[in-house]
């Protein structure tokens, strides 16, 4: 009597190791017994979906590494070997094609993990190359006639920063579309759908800001936003990064967990592409939401606008993956809302710059994201304490006034959260001349307008005096 089934144990009966490739061979194998094939010939059709062996590492210096970056100090010479070395561990990546370096770049992690300013070009997609704040962005909308400060009171009255989201108030919520494309896609239906409610008309906390000032070009008053997808992104990320290790261990083992990757030509892959393009979407769309509703407030019209993503995964026609964190796109059609200006901004004491970007082989078709910084938070902070003084219990107001007289003057510098955050501040980030000159060195990208700072907002020190201490304390 014939066989007419074929099952996962007669698969490791013949020697097969078991793996999720499992579900596509069987359904191959007993297809071709469907068909009148014998139970020989099934068990090969079965044997053509067995992955082979398990991919090795790249050897050293097979891949190419562009640097756009020269140390100009001591620290920053430390910075540029710390990006390189880490750049040269990532490159060993059995998928990855070639990277390249910005001038603002910074380590971000442990040694292999890409660094902020890191451009890296791959076969596959790679969640911790985008980092869990996907599509962070910038948006910018030119308001004629307004008045500087107005608008940064009118921004500063619809949005919101600081951990988490708000309850949802006149209306701010993702359209139906954007929420039709979460509900529909595995990676966001549940855990991001809710945040994406829940954090629409926010920014986050760290580097984001509100800020407004004036075209250099025509002296009208602009607004640009900086954030990313708050929690529906950070969520994705936890998701794509846990179905990349599963890939990770079956495939190439000896790869580094922060580098595990998708294959693109997978169901994940297509599920986690397209979830991708909804968290896009999700972020425009709050962008350009809080520009609306200041807008509304003051009675004002829009003029202009455009926006561009500056952490996400953008596919060229080479076929290959693009992961740019820190990174701004430097080549036409970089998405299909895409014009071809971009936004670079460096400090809140430093222009904006608007720019047109040159596609340069050696930047893979990027150019910087901003200043970047050549020291972490934690260490800026170290280097203030003892340049003032300060105690083991850190600084004191009296020197947070010093410091923020020092390198806010002329500014309206202002912090959601009531305390301000120094490690935010020019000083903690690279010199804004040098990454500028290093920008047209490299012809990265050309300068065509400057946004000239009137001031901005960002959170703050949340952690200092924020809401949830202060309930605690009076209980």
């Amino acid at each position: 009597m014939s066989r007419t089934i074929i099952s996962g144990q007669d698969l490791i009966d013949a020697g097969m190791p078991q793996g999720k490739w499992f579900r596509d061979a069987l359904d191959a194998a007993n297809r071709h017994l469907g068909e009148g094939g014998t139970l020989i010939d099934a068990v090969e059709a079965a044997r053509r979906f067995q992955p082979g062996p398990a991919m090795a590492l790249r050897a050293e210096a097979d891949v190419p590494i562009f640097r756009n970056i020269e140390a100009e100090t001591e620290f920053e010479r430390s910075n540029v070997a710390k990006v390189t070395d880490t750049m040269r561990v990532l490159a060993r990546t059995p998928v990855v094609k070639a990277a390249a370096v910005m001038p603002d770049a910074c380590p971000a992690g442990p040694l292999g993990t890409i660094p902020v300013g890191g451009v890296v070009a791959s076969r596959a997609i790679h969640p911790g190359m985008h980092s869990a704040d996907i599509c962070c962005s910038v948006a910018i909308s030119v308001l004629p006639g307004a008045n500087p400060r107005a608008l940064l009171d009118a921004i500063h009255a619809v949005t919101h920063f600081g951990p988490g989201g708000r309850p949802s108030e006149g209306g701010a919520a993702p359209s139906p579309e954007t929420l039709a494309l979460f509900e529909a896609n595995p990676f966001l239906r549940e855990g991001a759908l809710g945040l994406a409610q829940d954090h629409f008309a926010t920014q986050g906390d760290g580097n984001h800001f509100s800020f407004v000032g004036r075209l250099r070009s025509t002296g009208e008053t602009a607004l640009v936003t900086h954030h990313g997808s708050r929690g529906p992104g950070a969520r994705l990320y936890e998701r794509g990064m846990r179905v990349a290790e599963r890939f990770r261990r079956e495939l190439s083992p000896e790869t580094l967990p922060q580098n595990a990757w998708i294959p693109a030509d997978t169901p994940e892959g297509e599920d986690y592409w397209a979830a991708l393009q909804a968290m896009r979407r999700w972020t425009r769309e709050n962008h350009l939401t809080l520009h609306d509703r200041a807008a509304e407030r003051l009675g004002l019209r829009i003029s202009d606008r455009f926006w561009n993503e500056h952490n996400f995964v953008f596919r060229r026609s080479d076929g290959l993956f693009y992961h740019a964190k820190g990174a701004t796109p430097a080549f036409a059609g970089f998405a299909e809302d895409a014009g071809d200006l971009t936004l670079i901004p460096l400090n809140m004491g430093e222009p904006i710059l608007v720019v047109r970007g040159r596609d340069t082989a050696h930047g893979l078709g990027f150019s910087p994201h901003g200043a970047g910084r050549n020291h972490s938070r934690t260490a800026h902070m170290r280097r203030l304490a003892e340049e003032y003084g300060a105690d083991a219990r850190g600084l004191s107001p009296n020197n947070i006034a010093a410091i923020m007289a020092r390198e806010t003057a002329g500014l309206d510098a202002r912090f959601f959260s009531g305390v301000p955050d120094v490690s935010e501040l020019p000083s903690a980030y690279k010199d804004a001349a040098g990454v500028r000159a290093q920008i047209e060195r490299f012809g990265l990208a050309e300068v065509v307008d400057e946004v000239i700072p009137y001031g901005s907002i960002m959170a703050g020190d949340c952690q200092r005096d924020a809401p949830w201490r202060r309930k605690r304390a009076r209980r």
